[in-house]
């Protein structure tokens, strides 16, 4: 049987402490998969704290280096990593070697975004005491950063969190998903042919108990946590004197207006609802469509959705697998049930196989109702008809989140409104909300969390400015 040891401080390690992993399809034996506990936990946080120097002392031009190295390591076991990612989590096959190809260009970004850590000179002279006086300003890393990540994007998100970290110069501490701790795994052989410094980085699959240890530490200066809003949230509440960056829930919505080109938005809103089984946090769950085009863009996104390709995630034609687990195909199927109870119309789908539970259109549902109120996370789309564009936005407004939004349409004015009025992250125009490249500023407002990714801004987040003031002699 295999093994497969976790990483601490740059070197393979084996524990006493495994657990069986199996895939989430076909529950494939994966191995036994070491687990960090209490000591190797303090064994990371140590080596990391002692190796902070070494990092921040690193050059842009090492940084970069290192970055391109790790870069075109998984470039070469592109396939592999695929593989991996669908036999670890059951997402199709296409859409995991879509996420190694993103997680290449995010490391990539990193690189280059390790270049240029920003600065400025400013001057000091504005009253006559600092005549001749200036200030350079400069950003030093922070220090420690761990990473939480979750199993739906198992490497893309990781390389979010790692690549900033190597670009600023902060040693890591990694937790990946209990589901996907295997794809983490693999970096690290790249990560050790990348030549950071010794001790600079750890990746430790855990028991929650552990992580918190970890993420509570007061070595740690840093938190970036991807997950469910409750455990994000907690974290925050656990450690106030820390940077916390949260990229949690959704509930994203699309607006679709009479002008909309009404079949690329039903082919794009199709595909944004249930892709990865809907396993996405920016997935497509509400849709608001004119009372004008109600029922045509309804009927067109039915007929689209019942030609998706279910079932087996290794098939190329795929886009629909499995969920992560029977128990969460099951939560999906009671809170449509719920809804039914109180009114909802099942268009079509709304049926459970196991771990597989059919892409489905509810209409008529009562807005406090989970499916419409709540992140479903699941291959689960409600539909609304409005009269007025400002009714639309107001509605999109009353979830607790708001991450990204999307908004189909060729009038100014109303992309303006929303673009002032929409409580989110990101708008959308003319795409779903499940739209992201990898440079943007990523990130929501209320439940769905604080921060923003994307290397760019994590890197300002992994930092901190500096003031050299100078007074010449």
């Amino acid at each position: 049987m295999t093994t497969h040891p976790l990483w601490l401080a740059g070197s393979p390690v084996a524990t006493s402490h495994m657990f069986q992993h199996r895939g989430a399809y076909d529950r494939k034996d994966l191995g036994e998969v070491c687990l960090a506990g209490r000591g190797e936990a303090a064994a990371a946080l140590s080596a990391a704290w002692h190796a902070r120097p070494a990092m921040a002392r690193m050059s842009s031009g090492a940084r970069e280096a290192a970055l391109l190295t790790l870069a075109e390591g998984v470039q070469r076991r592109e396939e592999e990593f695929a593989q991996m990612m669908t036999a670890e989590t059951g997402k199709p096959i296409s859409l995991c070697r879509g996420e190694v190809s993103r997680s290449i260009n995010t490391l990539r970004l990193s690189a280059e975004e390790a270049k240029r850590p920003g600065g400025e000179v400013i001057p000091l002279d504005t009253l006559p005491a600092g005549e001749g006086r200036y200030g350079v300003i400069r950003r030093f890393p922070k220090g420690i950063v761990v990473a939480i990540t979750p199993f739906n994007f198992p490497l893309n998100l990781v390389a979010h969190k790692i690549g900033p970290a190597i670009a600023a110069g902060c040693p890591f501490i990694l937790k990946p998903a209990p589901q996907a701790p295997l794809t983490a795994l693999m970096l690290g052989e790249l990560l050790k042919a990348a030549r950071l410094p010794e001790g600079a980085f750890s990746i430790l699959p855990c028991e929650n108990d552990v992580a918190q240890a970890i993420a509570t530490d007061d070595r740690v200066a840093v938190l970036s946590f991807t997950g469910s809003d409750s455990v994000g949230w907690k974290l925050r509440e656990l450690t106030p004197r820390k940077t916390v960056l949260l990229e949690l829930g959704g509930n994203a919505a699309v607006i679709v207006e009479p002008d909309a080109d009404l079949e690329n938005a039903a082919q794009r809103i199709v595909s944004g609802a249930f892709a990865h089984a809907g396993q996405v946090c920016i997935k497509v769950q509400r849709v608001f469509a004119h009372e004008s085009i109600a029922r045509q863009l309804l009927n067109r996104m039915a007929e689209l959705t019942e030609a998706l390709g279910i079932g087996d995630p290794t098939h190329e034609d795929i886009i629909v697998g499995p969920m992560i687990s029977e128990q969460a195909a099951q939560r999906v199927e009671e809170w449509v049930n719920e809804a039914r109870n109180t009114g909802a119309n099942v268009v079509t789908g709304g049926e459970r196989d196991g771990q597989f539970y059919r892409p489905t259109w509810l209409t008529d549902v009562p807005e406090d109702a989970k499916v419409s109120c709540r992140e479903v996370f699941g291959p689960v789309a409600v539909f609304y008809g409005y009269q007025h564009f400002e009714a639309a936005v107001a509605a999109v407004n009353s979830s607790p989140y708001g991450l990204q939004a999307g908004v189909f349409s060729r009038s100014l004015p109303h992309v303006n409104f929303a673009f002032e009025q929409l409580e989110v992250g990101a708008i959308i125009v003319n795409d779903i909300p499940t739209y992201r490249v990898d440079h943007m500023p990523y990130g929501g407002v209320k439940a769905s969390g604080a921060g923003r990714e994307g290397p760019k801004y994590v890197i300002e987040e992994y930092t901190e400015p500096r003031l050299l003031a100078v007074k010449p002699l």
